[in-house]
């Protein structure tokens, strides 16, 4: 129980909420751990959501599936992060991505209706964990704006140098979640388009990189 609060109230949700009221929800919210290997399905698209899941170690990808079989990986999650919630507010019951466990995870997963809706026995964290999801469904919100704002970039290199800003922060060095085809995925780009001008970059001098680390010069 412990083990599971000390990264649960790192995030949001749990904000504000005592060992003794996290040992109580556990109960009255049907929790239940999950462990996945890499790479392992943990929700496919089209399948029925009826949990939140909070990740205790490893990572998780959201991918968008389109019809003619292509995959845009939308972002990816790690401790102390959770997924499902967005669908949990808007009632959604068939998942519209699919969850994959980017490498060996373990999930924490809720009953989505219990968080959303108040107990028979009105505990009193109940309110404060709907208020949290407020401001997380608020965050979600403003994540998703900034992608619009990076796809809305006409050329690759200004879709590149907007998601390195909306990414690093204050920070001149950096590193991101995502590999090369992820990233191409998340940019809605061509991989091997987006390879040569990140190499265009580095040799016009606007940024360095090794691997996943990124530089702005």
């Amino acid at each position: 129980m412990r083990i599971y609060f000390e990264v649960a109230k790192k995030n949001l949700l749990f904000q504000g909420i005592s060992f003794s009221d996290f040992e109580r929800m556990l109960n009255c919210l049907s929790v239940k751990p999950a462990n996945y290997g890499k790479d392992d399905v943990i929700l496919l698209s089209g399948n029925t959501v009826g949990f939140v899941g909070l990740i205790l170690s490893g990572s998780v990808k959201i991918i968008s599936e389109s019809l003619d079989g292509n995959n845009s990986v939308l972002t990816t999650l790690a401790v102390p992060e959770i997924f499902g919630e967005v669908f949990a507010c808007a009632g959604i019951t068939q998942s519209p991505v699919t969850i994959q466990a980017a490498e060996d995870t373990e999930i924490l997963f809720f009953d989505y209706k219990k968080i959303i809706t108040s107990c028979n026995a009105v505990c009193p964290y109940h309110a404060r964990i709907i208020e949290n999801m407020l401001n997380l469904i608020a965050q979600k919100n403003l994540m998703l704006n900034q992608k619009i704002e990076i796809l809305s970039k006409r050329t690759t290199r200004d879709k590149l140098l907007c998601f390195f800003d909306t990414h690093r922060g204050s920070a001149k060095k950096f590193a991101i979640p995502y590999n090369r085809e992820e990233l191409a995925n998340y940019l809605c780009v061509d991989r091997s388009a987006m390879s040569n001008e990140l190499c265009k970059m580095r040799n016009d001098g606007l940024i360095a990189f090794e691997k996943n680390t990124f530089e702005i010069l």
